[in-house]
């Protein structure tokens, strides 16, 4: 592993909640739900309609008992709103209560650790106790995009970089570099510098070993991109619960995976809704990135056989159809990969149906719609 500073890494507490971490199952469900948002437009609409939509998901999640909503960042991609989590996440924080909001996460090596403390800092104060810090290490675009994100003089190699940075977040957020630490006195503010204050949960996100093993080694919480890695989910959970070291966040591992899954009233509505997300990720892959496609213009997509394969694969990993049939298919992904929790992106054209699949999932579930006053 590579060393991240003179000091290391190592994992800290999360300023005193009574578990921050861990979930509450509702109704039926196999662990609790929770919601990974990329703010999707789809062509005919706007960056406008798709965050107010995400505030909409927001809302209905909170009411129906799933534990956390997490943003995505990308970038230059027309098809996803989501360049600015921690912009997004402060809004919702102020259209919610109670629902856990983070990020799924902040890409650092697209960010100094130091504005990453005070983003997160900042949220946490606008929101006490309800905030996640989900960190990966890939730039969320492409190498030209990262490139302009990340300025001159910032060319860190993520494999090499990240645990470095990783370090230094983590001395931000709780303020104790060492005496003679060219970062001694510089504070991270929102945070502790003003006195007692909680801080938000580090989480490390991943789609191979790497960050597995890191989050096992600092015993850390540790999310998988299911949604677009299917085939190295079991490895990675793996090798996370085997590299898993007690800390004083977690005692025992805590994975959940991100989960592509939509409902919909019937088989046929929800292959349509499926297929528009397929389609704008095969443009994607192909150099073509662009608004999300209509439900009419995916259907009368001329697929090549090699395109054709590749959407068969794309849709065989989403979990999709009647709202019985969308359970029966996380029920069992639960069981073959022992997730402690799922993360559902339900990526489709239009935001109604997004919001509509969220509510049939938890109804299929009986997950019970909670007053405001319920914890």
């Amino acid at each position: 592993m590579s060393d991240a500073g003179d000091e290391g890494i190592r994992a800290v507490g999360t300023g005193g909640a009574a578990d921050p971490i861990r979930g509450t199952v509702r109704g039926s469900a196999p662990v609790p739900l929770s919601v990974l948002d990329l703010v999707t437009v789809g062509a005919g609409s706007t960056a406008h309609a798709s965050l107010r939509t995400s505030v909409a998901i927001s809302r209905l999640a909170e009411s129906r008992g799933f534990h956390r909503h997490w943003v995505a960042e990308h970038h230059s991609m027309p098809g996803v709103a989501s360049s600015s989590p921690a912009v997004i996440l402060a809004h919702l924080a102020a259209h919610t209560s109670r629902i856990r909001l983070g990020s799924g996460g902040v890409m650092l090596p697209n960010h100094a650790p130091l504005a990453v403390a005070e983003q997160f800092g900042t949220l946490e104060a606008f929101a006490p106790g309800r905030i996640d810090l989900g960190l990966g290490r890939a730039p969320g675009t492409d190498p030209r995009t990262a490139a302009a994100l990340r300025g001159a003089g910032r060319a860190d190699d993520a494999a090499d970089g990240f645990p470095r940075q990783l370090g230094e977040l983590i001395r931000f957020l709780d303020d104790d570099f060492p005496d003679g630490h060219p970062y001694a006195r510089v504070h991270a503010v929102p945070g502790p510098v003003q006195g007692p204050a909680g801080r938000p949960p580090i989480w490390l996100l991943g789609s191979s070993g790497f960050s597995a093993r890191l989050a096992g080694e600092l015993g850390l919480p540790f999310a998988y991109a299911h949604h677009f890695s299917a085939a190295g989910t079991i490895p990675a959970l793996d090798l996370y619960r085997q590299s898993f070291r007690p800390s004083a966040v977690l005692d025992t591992p805590y994975a959940l995976i991100g989960a592509a899954a939509l409902a919909a009233d019937t088989d046929e509505e929800a292959r349509a809704q499926v297929l528009t997300g397929a389609l704008s990720m095969l443009r994607l892959r192909g150099g073509r990135p662009g608004l999300v496609p209509t439900p009419e213009e995916a259907a009368a997509y001329p697929f090549s056989p090699l395109e054709r394969e590749f959407v068969d694969g794309w849709l065989a990993n989403i979990v999709h159809g009647t709202p019985d049939e969308v359970r029966e298919g996380l029920d069992d992904l639960v069981k073959r990969t022992g997730a402690d929790e799922l993360m559902l992106t339900a990526n489709a054209h239009g935001g109604e149906a997004r919001l509509r699949s969220y509510g049939l999932i938890a109804d299929a579930y009986g997950m019970p719609t909670l007053d405001s006053n319920h914890a």
